[in-house]
Order: C-alpha cells, then sequence, then structure tokens
C-alpha cells in the first residue's frame, strides 16, 4: 500500500505510526482535519442519490392495491336491495323501506339460520370456549372437538 511521506497540501512531513482505512493518506492530521467536509461529501452526495434511486424504483414497482369490496348478507340491518337506492342521480325512492337498528323488531320470530350458537368445545384451559357460530358447529379453532355442553346450553339467547 502506497504511503505519501509528506502532505500534498501544505507539504508538512507525514510521520503515522497507525494507518487506518479511515485515515486519509495524501494529508496530514492538520490538512485532514480541515479537509474533511470536501473528503466526506462525495461519498455522502452518492450514497443518497442512490438510496433515492432505490426508493423511488421500490415505490414505482409496488404493485396497485386491490379495490375495496364490502359485502353485506341479505339480513344485515344496513342492506338496501338496488331496487329502493334509487337511480344515480341522487333520487329518493317513492316508498323508501322503514329500516331499523333492532333486527328484532322487523321479523316477528327469529328463525333456525339466524339462531347464534356458542362453540362451547374444551379450551386449554379447561373451560368451554365462548366464540359466537352460525350454527351447532365448533369455531375454526376447536374444528372437530365434541362440546362440553349439551347442544340446548349453545344456544344464545336475546
Amino acid at each position: 500500500m502506497y504511503r505519501p511521506n509528506f502532505c500534498s497540501e501544505c507539504g508538512a512531513k507525514i510521520l503515522r505510526l497507525n494507518w487506518h482505512m479511515w485515515t486519509s493518506r495524501k494529508f496530514c492530521d492538520l490538512c485532514s482535519k480541515r479537509l474533511l467536509k470536501q473528503r466526506v461529501k462525495i461519498p455522502l452526495v452518492a450514497a443518497f442519490a442512490l438510496f433515492s434511486i432505490g426508493m423511488i424504483c421500490g415505490r414505482a414497482g409496488r404493485p396497485a392495491p386491490p379495490a375495496l369490496v364490502i359485502e353485506r348478507s341479505g339480513n344485515s340491518p344496513l342492506y338496501k336491495p338496488e331496487s329502493n337506492r334509487g337511480s344515480e342521480t341522487g333520487a329518493i325512492p317513492a316508498n323508501p323501506e322503514p329500516t331499523s337498528l333492532n333486527p328484532s323488531q322487523n321479523s316477528p320470530a327469529r328463525t333456525e339460520e339466524e339462531l347464534v350458537y356458542l362453540c362451547g368445545a374444551r379450551t386449554k384451559k379447561g373451560t368451554p370456549c365462548a366464540r359466537r357460530v352460525h350454527s351447532p358447529v365448533r369455531c375454526w379453532q376447536h374444528k372437530g372437538s365434541p362440546a362440553m355442553r349439551p347442544p340446548e346450553k349453545l344456544i344464545v339467547r336475546g
């Protein structure tokens, strides 16, 4: 490795016992401290430019997110059929269907499909699972496990 004997800025004799990769080879200690900003500026600007180019290319190459689709079930209190929505011009239909947030007011009796059940399978703690399911089956975590309680006690009332 080349080691100069004299500073290329002021001409003073360079005497160094320990050379490192970050030590300047061309300047003495005084000139090295004075010219540090000039020596470091170009690599920092180059690193910043490469980082910026990488960020821009990464953002440009990212695929567009999928469209947001909100699906509601037919028995949801927020569901309105297409015929009652009105036209695209914003016209309000002549006889809108009254909506209520309490579904029990609209329907006289709950059918078998509307009943809500508890999972009821044995958990690691030893207690019955309290997750709600739509039919007398187990939840996603306890599929295949038997229920701890009889089926009539798994129905959620009210």
